[in-house]
């Protein structure tokens, strides 16, 4: 049995060299609002959600993104919405949500 029940990665990584990467996107903002979110309405903790920061994942083409593992969903998100929309219909809901799959 995994120690969550969702384990969140979401890429933070900032190339120096000016290439496109996820933190270009604010993506260390979002990250903080998933967490703050997730902690709101009582999904934090052992056996339900754990958000993190990742390196470069590799995907920046398709950045920002977040993988939600078990499952190993990809997203792409650009606000607020977005991850609220991830954090109630598929952290919460079960639900993966199909828009933002990448």
């Amino acid at each position: 049995m995994s120690h969550f029940s969702h384990h969140v990665f979401f890429c933070s990584n900032q190339r120096p060299n000016g290439e496109s990467c996820c933190q270009d996107h604010g993506a260390a903002e979002l990250r903080a609002y998933a967490k703050e979110r997730v902690k709101a309405l009582g999904l934090a903790g052992t056996g339900k959600v754990r958000i993190n920061q990742a390196g470069c994942l590799d995907r920046c083409d398709q950045g920002p993104v977040m993988v939600v593992y078990p499952e190993a969903i990809w997203y792409t998100y650009v606000d607020r919405e977005d991850i609220d929309e991830i954090v109630q219909e598929h952290l919460a809901g079960g639900r993966p949500v199909e828009r933002l799959k990448v």
